[in-house]
């Protein structure tokens, strides 16, 4: 997988159907599904596993604790969302809670 820079990464989130209110620090798309910020391999995996009717999944921020954001004992409860078509998401998963 190759990165890319786009010129507006918040109109970049917005095609691939995330809401601004599940924004992280960086978006990915894999086998058509978006995936916004911090989100463990452990959910992506089950996405592709499971194939929901859903755009992606999102982890609002940067949490401590999650992927890429460890920071020795520091940890903060977040939740992985599930996006679906219209802007409407849920919770997929829940870590530190």
């Amino acid at each position: 997988m190759n990165p890319i820079d786009v010129k507006d990464p918040a109109e970049f989130r917005r095609r691939h159907g995330i809401p601004d209110a599940l924004a992280g620090c960086h978006t990915a798309v894999v086998d058509g599904y978006a995936l916004e910020g911090h989100v463990p391999a452990k959910e992506i995996r089950r996405l592709l596993a499971e194939r929901p009717k859903a755009l992606g999944l999102a982890v609002p921020g940067m949490p401590a604790g999650s992927p890429g954001m460890e920071s020795g004992e520091r940890t903060q409860p977040y939740d992985v969302m599930l996006v679906l078509p219209g802007g409407r998401h849920l919770v997929y998963a829940r870590y530190g809670r």
